[in-house]
């Protein structure tokens, strides 16, 4: 066995159920690609996978016990081998990609078919930058793809200092949207920086009770609600959420709200994860993205680093580094 580190979990549960181990370092099948992981992030969708909550996630993940004792979603690092068929990479690439059902990207190496949601770096994006424009991003971008966009459309992100949050605010732009973000005060120049038109504070206004008016909310928290929203939506405006909301409602309200009414609620499925990475791979190249990291961790104090995104407060997006062990 030829052994690499990695962060393992046994049992569904808080951060302390991790631990680092030695585990057998994986051989690329004939399709697939072996990367030495440089750099990944911890997000929301990880923390979901190891507390399995919502219990839909079992389903994905194995009713009683993790499948997969490796979490990690997104990755960015180079190909250090490749299987007997692969075409598109080689030796020495710099890649960075996602699945948003796992990829065990929390260890020195993994695999992953060149068919799937992988591409190059391009020249000058750091491992960690890379790393950092995946799993937000990917969600943010299958909000703004369910929704026939505009030039000049006014857009509200709520959340909009998050991983989801702050790649919406981009993406919007870059559709040509005007946007109005949605954050606390300590990130109110930050939502400047990366292209929101208006800013409104949280702390000190409530946006529902603005006189505004949107053709799109994007709520990148979930912690607002489309009968809230909704007088704040154009004719035919439509409120999507990150989130399933109170009783699942936003699983439903897109089946109901279309007869109610030309306010509408879309539930957005991210179905294709190798769309998403080479838009990215594309805005990096225009110069048209800019990552937004709040802290970074070594391997081993992946538990604190958890924690802290679990926590809801993040900025952006937590960076594992496994550069240097």
């Amino acid at each position: 066995m030829t052994p690499m580190k990695a962060a393992v979990y046994e049992e569904y549960g808080l951060p302390s159920v991790l631990s680092i181990r030695d585990v057998e370092k994986p051989t690329p099948k004939d399709k697939e690609v072996l990367i030495r992981v440089y750099a990944t992030t911890i997000n929301r969708t990880d923390c979901a996978m190891l507390s399995a909550k919502p219990f839909v996630m079992r389903l994905f993940t194995g009713l009683t016990k993790p499948k997969n004792p490796i979490l990690g979603s997104d990755f960015a690092g180079m190909v250090e081998a490749v299987g007997k068929n692969v075409v598109a990479l080689k030796v020495g690439d710099r890649v960075f990609g996602l699945k948003d059902s796992g990829l065990s990207s929390h260890a020195q190496y993994m695999t992953l078919s060149e068919n799937l949601g992988i591409a190059t770096i391009p020249h000058g994006v750091s491992y960690q930058e890379a790393a950092a424009s995946l799993e937000g991003s990917h969600y943010a971008y299958n909000m703004l793809n369910k929704v026939n966009l505009k030039q000049g459309q006014k857009a509200l992100v709520n959340g909009a200092s998050g991983g989801i949050g702050s790649s919406a605010v981009q993406l919007s732009k870059y559709f040509g949207l005007n946007v109005t973000a949605v954050c606390n005060t300590k990130n109110i120049d930050l939502l400047k920086s990366i292209g929101a038109d208006n800013v409104i504070d949280y702390l000190t206004e409530d946006f529902t009770k603005t006189n505004q008016k949107y053709s799109f909310i994007f709520d990148a928290v979930g912690k607002s609600s489309f009968s809230k929203c909704k007088p704040l939506l154009e004719d035919g405006g439509v409120y999507i959420s990150s989130e399933l909301g109170y009783m699942s409602q936003n699983l439903f309200l897109p089946l109901i709200t279309p007869l109610l009414g030309n306010k509408k609620v879309i539930f957005p499925l991210p179905l294709d994860c190798k769309r998403s990475v080479l838009l990215m791979k594309k805005l990096w190249e225009e110069g048209k993205f800019k990552a937004v990291i709040d802290r970074k961790y070594p391997l081993a104090e992946i538990a604190e680093a958890y924690t802290y995104v679990s926590k809801g407060e993040k900025t952006g997006n937590v960076i594992l580094d496994l550069e240097t062990l």
